[in-house]
This record gives C-alpha cells, sequence and structure tokens, in this order.
C-alpha cells in the first residue's frame, strides 16, 4: 500500500509558511493601516508579529509531538475528542478551498490591469481554469515537485519586496516613523484586527507533516522562522512606503505608487509582477495544504476513504487534491468566494483557540502514554498559551456579525456532515468489526 513521501526539509516548510502568510494583501494593506493609525503602523506591525508569535509557539509546540498529516486537526483530536477535531479540520479545509477561489480570481485582475480581456467572459475562465489545472498538476505529480515551486515562487514574492526596501533605504524619514498621531482605542483595535489578518497562515505549516522528514524538529523551526520572516518584511515595506508616500492612506496601490515614485513605472511593474507572483504562490500552498487537511480527516475515517487515497507512483493525496482544486475552481467561477470569505475569521478562532488549549491539555500527565513527549516546549508556562487564546478572543470580539453568522452557519454544516457521516459508516465499521 503507497504511502505519502517524507521530503520536505524545514526550509520547504518555511517556504510554505511565508508563501501563505505574504499573498496579494501586502501589496495594499500599508495605506489602509495609516489609515487607521498613521505612524503608528510600523509599531502595529512589529506588536501584531509578536502576537502571532504566541499562536505560533502554541502550534510548535503541539507540533512537536506529531509526525503525521493534519496539522490542528491532530492536535485537536488528541485533546479534545473527534467532533472538536472534525470542525476544525473541515473549517480550516473549508477557508483553504474559498481563499483559492479568491486568489484565482485576484490574479485574473493583477493581469487585467495589463490585459483587459482576461477580466470577463470565457478569457477569464479559462485564465482561472487553467492557472489551477497546472498547479494541481504539479501538485499530484509529488510533494517534491510541489515544494520546488511553492519554494520557487516565494523567492519570486520575497524578491520583489526585498529590492523595494532597499532601493528605499535612502528616502527613509525618522519624522515619518517618530510622528506619532494620536489614536483612540477603536481605530487601533481596527488596525489590530486587520494585522492579525495579514499575518494569518503559518498555521498549514504543520499540516503536511507526514511528508516531512523530521517533522517534529522541522514544525518549530518553520513556525518561528516565518513569522520572523514575515515580521520583518511587513515592517520594513510598511516604513518605506510612508516614508515615500507622506499621503500614504490616501493610496489604494500603496507599494506599487511608491516603487514608481523610486523607480518610475519599471519600479510599478516591478511591484505588479511581484503581486501576481505572491498570488500565484499561495494558489499552490493553498492547493497544498487544503488537500492535506482533507486527506487528513479521510485518513482518521472522518470523511470517505475515496480523499484519503494515495497515488500509487506519485505517493500524494491525488484525490483531495484534484477535489479540492475543483471546489475551488467552481467557487471562483461563480463568484460565491466573496460570499465565504466571512467565514474565515471564525475558523481563525476557532484554530487558534483549540491549539492553545491544546497545548495547555497535552501537557497534563494524562497524555504521556498516548502522545509523544514535546521535542519544543513553548516558554513562561502557561503565559504563551494564554496570549494566544487572548489574540483569538481579540479576533472574534473584532468580528462583525455577517462574519460571525456565517461562520457559525459553517460550523454548523460541519456539525451535520459530522453526524451525517456517523451514521453512514458505523454500519460498516461495526461490520469490519464482527469480521
Amino acid at each position: 500500500m503507497p504511502t505519502l513521501q517524507r521530503a520536505l526539509g524545514r526550509w520547504d516548510l518555511t517556504a510554505i509558511g511565508i508563501n501563505q502568510v505574504i499573498g496579494g494583501a501586502i501589496f495594499l494593506m500599508p495605506s489602509q493601516v495609516a489609515a487607521q493609525i498613521g505612524g503608528w503602523s510600523p509599531i502595529a506591525f512589529v506588536l501584531m508579529g509578536f502576537a502571532s508569535m504566541a499562536v505560533a509557539l502554541c502550534f510548535a509546540e503541539v507540533g512537536s509531538r506529531f509526525d503525521s498529516t493534519g496539522g490542528p486537526y491532530l492536535y485537536t483530536r488528541a485533546a479534545f475528542g473527534r467532533f472538536v477535531a472534525f470542525e476544525v479540520g473541515w473549517m480550516q479545509w473549508f477557508t483553504r478551498a474559498s481563499s483559492q477561489a479568491s486568489v484565482m480570481a485576484g490574479i485574473a485582475l493583477a493581469l487585467g490591469y495589463y490585459f483587459p480581456v482576461v477580466t470577463g467572459g470565457w478569457r477569464r475562465a479559462l485564465l482561472l481554469v487553467a492557472v489551477t489545472t497546472a498547479l494541481t498538476w504539479v501538485n499530484v505529480r509529488g510533494i517534491r515537485q510541489s515544494a520546488w515551486l511553492v519554494n520557487a515562487l516565494t523567492i519570486g514574492k520575497l524578491l520583489p519586496l526585498t529590492l523595494f526596501v532597499i532601493v528605499g533605504l535612502p528616502y527613509l524619514s525618522a519624522a515619518s516613523v517618530t510622528t506619532l498621531p494620536p489614536i483612540t482605542l477603536g481605530e487601533f483595535s481596527t488596525a489590530a484586527l486587520l494585522l492579525i489578518f495579514v499575518f494569518g497562515g503559518y498555521d498549514v505549516v504543520p499540516v503536511p507533516a507526514g511528508e516531512a522528514l523530521d517533522p517534529r524538529r522541522h514544525v518549530p523551526f518553520a513556525l518561528i522562522a516565518t513569522i520572523l520572516t514575515v515580521m520583518a518584511v511587513m515592517t520594513m515595506t510598511q516604513v518605506v512606503a510612508q516614508s515615500v508616500l507622506p499621503d500614504l492612506a490616501s493610496h489604494s496601490t500603496p507599494v506599487a505608487d511608491a516603487a514608481a515614485v523610486m523607480l518610475g513605472a519599471a519600479g510599478a511593474l516591478l511591484v505588479g509582477s511581484g503581486s501576481v507572483i505572491s498570488m500565484m504562490g499561495n494558489n499552490a500552498g493553498q492547493i497544498l495544504s487544503g488537500s492535506r487537511m482533507l486527506f487528513a480527516l479521510a485518513e482518521h475515517g472522518e470523511l470517505p476513504a475515496f480523499f484519503g487515497r494515495i497515488h500509487p507512483r506519485f505517493r500524494t493525496p491525488a484525490n483531495a487534491i484534484i477535489f479540492t482544486s475543483i471546489v475551488a475552481v467552481g467557487l471562483a467561477l461563480s463568484g460565491s468566494f466573496a460570499k465565504l470569505a466571512v467565514v474565515s475569521a471564525l475558523a481563525r478562532l476557532v484554530a487558534y483557540t483549540g491549539v492553545a488549549a491544546a497545548t495547555l491539555r497535552l501537557r497534563s500527565p494524562r497524555f504521556h502514554g498516548t502522545v509523544k513527549p514535546a521535542t519544543f516546549v513553548a516558554p513562561l508556562g502557561p503565559v504563551v498559551p494564554a496570549i494566544a487564546i487572548l489574540v483569538s478572543i481579540g479576533i472574534a470580539a473584532g468580528a462583525t456579525r455577517d462574519q460571525m453568522l456565517g461562520g457559525s452557519a459553517a460550523l454548523a454544516a460541519g456539525a451535520l456532515l459530522f453526524a451525517i457521516y456517523n451514521q453512514v459508516r458505523l454500519p460498516r465499521d461495526t461490520t469490519t468489526h464482527n469480521d
């Protein structure tokens, strides 16, 4: 019986994390944050980076106890049982598929700036199908090929941002980062919520652990390296943008506009190309991580075995990969992803809170015989998990009514799916057991 191939090293996992966090938002977010808190923006990026680090450290600790595919699903299953874990896994897959659709639509819009014909009609549909088919084909062919693609696209998205920062160093203005206007708690909370979502995505790092060479050591490394790298890139991008553009809040495409000031039309083209590469990489990563979450649910008997089958030649969860991409293309072509985006707030809340609570629970001596010992332990005892839970509560507090209702509906759909599949599979399991 074929098994998944272990081929991912620590830097492959790090690239998966960076690629998932840095998407198209980084090219637009500087002005949105500046509109809320002005010169406080770089400080907010650092603070939210450390808040995200608290959550990532919880993922790192529990991740160091497991070496199978599934990430948060596995951790909450061990700590709280099948139902809670199913809800976590279901919400993660659901948001990955809808996010993949959203990013695909973003690629069409970005390319439409240069080729307007791809923004509508059959040409847009052809573009979305072609891009998804190519990325899916690479993912089916093997985890090594998928890693090479993600690594290349991650480097491709970091290079323009790095060049943007380096070219912008002479433009740095002390006044732009030391002039701190008075802000209200509401303005800071709005900016903080924006940034928590900008930093999101690192939770996919442990999902393909079943294909990692040494997951119990490499997953913690990759999580921490991802947050530190992303925090540095995002903070410096913000500093340069607000140094070059004094009226940053009024720019809808701040990084491209700042690049145009520094490098002219070539700078704008560089950033535009970088945004397309960034979204392509993000899309490739969505296929990789989303399909593995579906595979993990099937591997543990929570979904039909069809989704847990491994390709005999390529040793990838080919059925889960293809199904996830089909769903994403369908959402992208129908435009439904825009409505489903409201689910992401509660999905993140469920995953973050579940993993932070699992970090505390799995430290109990009662689990010493059922889960492996941690090779990495978050510092400061219960403090870091407590901060991670507070970050999750902050997401809930800042969520809109539509986000809470949409997320609750998705959770209810997951609970219904869990109940239905349990009714279907129980007779089969009983028969198998009696045989």
